[in-house]
């Protein structure tokens, strides 16, 4: 693992967004590994409510379809309520439009199901250069 993201990784905070239970158990697994502390909710609606009622992460791990709230609407309304977390879309879907649709909804980053070590290590690395870029904001 890069230095960079080990000395940090047990300052980051994760939210994983999914109504599949053996994608939150797999999610959460990797993130564990990596020593990031990260919580799971199973749609876009709970993500919502955990940061209007004060919850901040500095990574969310993104779901695209789930009932109640879907991860493109989620995301929509965490960019308009100012949430600047990085926020990673991840999602089994590769049909070119709902992607599309998904990453324009404010996603810095998508990544197609299973998520391995090596694509969050890659979402890791962009929010490493987020948290260098806002230093210096």
């Amino acid at each position: 693992m890069p230095s960079s993201i080990s000395k940090s990784a047990a300052k980051i905070t994760a939210l994983v967004v999914d109504d599949d239970r053996t994608n939150r158990i797999m999610h959460q697994m990797l993130l564990k590994k990596l020593g990031i502390d990260n919580q799971v909710v199973v749609n876009g609606k709970e993500a919502v409510d955990a940061h209007s009622s004060g919850q901040s992460f500095d990574l969310i791990l993104m779901d695209m379809d789930m009932p109640v709230m879907n991860g493109i609407e989620a995301t929509r309304k965490l960019r308009s309520m100012g949430i600047r977390s990085v926020i990673a879309g991840v999602s089994s879907h590769s049909v070119e439009g709902e992607v599309g649709e998904f990453i324009e909804a404010g996603l810095d980053d998508y990544q197609q199901k299973p998520l391995t070590t090596a694509k969050l290590l890659s979402i890791l690395h962009k929010l490493a250069k987020q948290a260098t870029s806002l230093s210096f904001c």
